[in-house]
């Protein structure tokens, strides 16, 4: 599947890395993550790796009559005169260089080529290995040919030495020559020199403002009130209670709290223009099952103006959707509920004493027990709700405190792998066919998440950097017995969901996540941590 976007542009020549579909080298989704928590996102991988000419290739275009495609090698090849370079700063930490080769490198490579040739050709008239003049050869393989292969010689020596120069640390992948392959084989033919220009990325700085403002965080984090270890035991036990009894229908009484409602439900705007009252489709239902125990989770309101109404019944009544409510759309709308009352039951249930412990909870030997246990999951919860919820709010400041250029191969490689991580969980819950996945999987589909998520991926990538350059200025260190357990479950994971993986890419993923984990475990030590019940 590919996710990725052709480098080639045009009649251009682009310095490429060909990579496997980022589908096939996410992490898998894991049904017990490794510790990180919160820091969903993985530091882009081409952080830790500094250029290497070995790893680009120089190819033609693919309008040229003829190619070749050969690696750099990974040592620079010496050139019999120097070649001239000058860097441009431009935006998005990217670097422009204007690389002048001179005369005598060009003839060195031309060189090279006739050499080449001369040991592959086969020329009428001529025994393999024999000296073929060089006007014949020429005219054998034909002038433009050879042309085309000097170029290419003088760009697979010259670039290395070009990149040796950057100011920076180049990412790999974002090496990419601009200067069309024509005019280099025009300009070469008319004055055997070669002019040609390279944008490339390189790795951005991290500014802290202020300067190590990280190690004083002062930190407020919002705690919601439904994740009290106390309270939700205690509304958990309720539910396995009332899972124990049975429902009886209500023939002499209207509504009381405890009881189970079925309801029909339908709202319109309010409005003194009649004209302009409208209903509110996403406020309306047919059959809802309505236990008034969860009033809280309804219009503030609601249930008040429900209790005593009778099976067969209807009830009118007015409503303000509060500015607090989760759907945008609805917050400050005035409403008329008309809501008739279908059905109507009370619940029989048992006496909650010792004798439901095991049926209350597997293993309980009383109701005490059982109430303590139950306290003590929701107690993990909690914690780890908090922790979770304290991570959320460092790495939110983080990202206010620093400044950061990202380059746009680096925005797209993180985008790339979140969407590929997204489609993943996708096809992990609803198997996808061929069709579906080839849309989802298309250029447009993936550009169009990258503009949509544009801000989010900037956040994310912005977080991510900061906690990089906290591990390095921290001297955090990671155990290698704990990145090679890691390492090995994520693999299993990949084997066990039968998807293809690149082992070196999995080490380096969970090794940025076992640091990240260190650097927000180091944070909570160091920041001061207020929580708030919301």
């Amino acid at each position: 599947m590919e996710l990725c976007m052709s480098l080639v542009n045009g009649g251009s020549i682009s310095v490429v890395n060909v990579k496997p579909s980022l589908l096939s080298r996410s992490l898998p989704v894991r049904k017990n993550p490794i510790s990180l928590q919160s820091y969903t996102c993985l530091r882009p991988p081409s952080l830790s790796r500094q250029f290497q000419a070995s790893q680009f290739a120089v190819s033609a275009s693919p309008s040229s009559s003829s190619s070749s495609s050969t690696a750099l090698s990974s040592e620079k090849d010496q050139l019999p005169a120097d070649i001239v370079v000058t860097e441009t700063q431009e935006p998005n930490s990217r670097v422009k260089l204007s690389i002048q080769v001179p005369p005598e490198v060009c003839d060195d490579c031309y060189k090279r080529v006739i050499d080449e040739f001369m040991k592959q050709a086969k020329v009428p008239g001529f025994r393999p290995g024999k000296k073929v003049p060089e006007s014949i050869l020429v005219s054998h393989v034909g002038k433009k040919s050879v042309q085309k292969a000097a170029v290419e010689s003088i760009l697979r020596r010259t670039l290395p030495h070009a990149m040796s120069s950057v100011t920076g640390t180049p990412l790999r992948d974002s090496v990419r020559i601009v200067t069309r392959f024509s005019d280099m084989e025009q300009a070469y033919s008319s004055l055997n020199s070669l002019r040609y220009d390279v944008i490339v990325d390189i790795a951005p700085e991290v500014k802290w403002i202020p300067e190590n403002g990280y190690k004083n965080l002062k930190v407020v984090v919002e705690i919601d009130s439904d994740i009290d270890a106390q309270k939700a035991s205690e509304q958990e036990l309720r539910r396995r209670h009332k899972s124990l009894g049975s429902l009886r229908i209500v023939t002499d009484r209207g509504l009381q709290i405890g009881d189970l409602a079925v309801l029909d439900i339908s709202a319109t705007t309010i409005d003194q223009d009649e004209s302009n009252v409208k209903s509110i489709p996403s406020a309306e239902s047919k059959g809802y099952h309505f236990d008034t125990e969860d009033g809280d989770k309804v219009v503030p309101g609601f249930l008040d103006s429900i209790i005593g109404i009778q099976r067969g019944e209807t009830k009118s009544f007015p409503l303000v959707f509060p500015e607090s409510w989760t759907q945008e759309d609805l917050r400050g709308i005035h409403a008329q509920f008309k809501v008739e009352c279908k059905e109507l039951f009370y619940r029989d249930l048992p006496e909650l004493d010792d004798s439901l412990a095991e049926r209350l909870l597997p293993g309980g030997a009383s109701l005490k027990q059982v109430k303590e246990s139950l306290l003590q999951k929701f107690l993990e919860v909690e914690q780890t709700a908090r922790e979770q919820a304290a991570d959320n709010a460092i790495l939110d400041q983080l990202c206010k405190m620093v400044e950061v250029d990202i380059p746009q191969s680096f925005f797209e490689e993180q985008g790339r792998q979140l969407y590929g991580a997204r489609l993943l969980e996708i096809q992990a819950n609803i198997k996808l066919n061929e069709q579906q996945l080839a849309s989802l999987s298309s250029k447009k589909a993936v550009d169009e998440y990258l503009l949509n998520q544009k801000e989010n991926i900037t956040h994310m990538i912005k977080q991510s950097l900061a906690v990089g350059d906290i591990y390095k200025r921290e001297h955090l260190q990671l155990s290698t017995e704990e990145l090679v357990k890691e390492v090995e479950n994520s693999i299993a994971e990949f084997k066990r969901q039968k998807q293809d993986y690149d082992e070196e890419r999995v080490r380096g993923q969970v090794q940025e996540i076992l640091e990240g984990a260190k650097v927000l475990e180091w944070l909570r030590a160091h920041a001061e941590i207020q929580y708030i019940t919301r």
